[in-house]
């Protein structure tokens, strides 16, 4: 088994919650997406680097027949997903949480 086939469910998962956790309205959307894209550069730009860092120094190994082969400096590109999924979970548990806690405290309200 490959690190990318462990990663993959893990990225399906913050995907879909990511797409469930969008905010209404267009505008929002619009925002929201901007957002991951630039906190997503920032994030892959910063693994690029510190993993680079990591596998240099010898703290990190990694087998290189569960590989798939591909690498930026030294990360392999399996080690993006994780940063990937974090920065599409993050926002959409947010705006979960927040609706669920608007929903209860409006369902409070009606009952008293």
């Amino acid at each position: 088994m490959t690190y990318l086939l462990i990663s993959l469910p893990f990225l399906a998962a913050a995907v879909v919650v990511g797409l469930v956790g969008l905010p209404a309205g267009a505008p929002a959307r619009r925002r929201r997406w901007l957002a991951i894209g630039v906190a997503t550069i920032a994030l892959l730009v910063l693994t690029a680097v510190f993993d680079t860092l990591i596998i240099a120094n010898g703290i990190v190994a990694y087998d290189d027949a569960h590989r798939v082969g591909l690498a930026i400096g030294l990360a392999p590109v399996e080690d993006f997903a994780y940063p990937l999924a974090g920065v599409l979970l993050v926002p959409a548990i947010w705006t979960i949480a927040h609706r669920w806690s608007r929903t209860r405290r409006r369902n409070r309200d009606v009952v008293r």
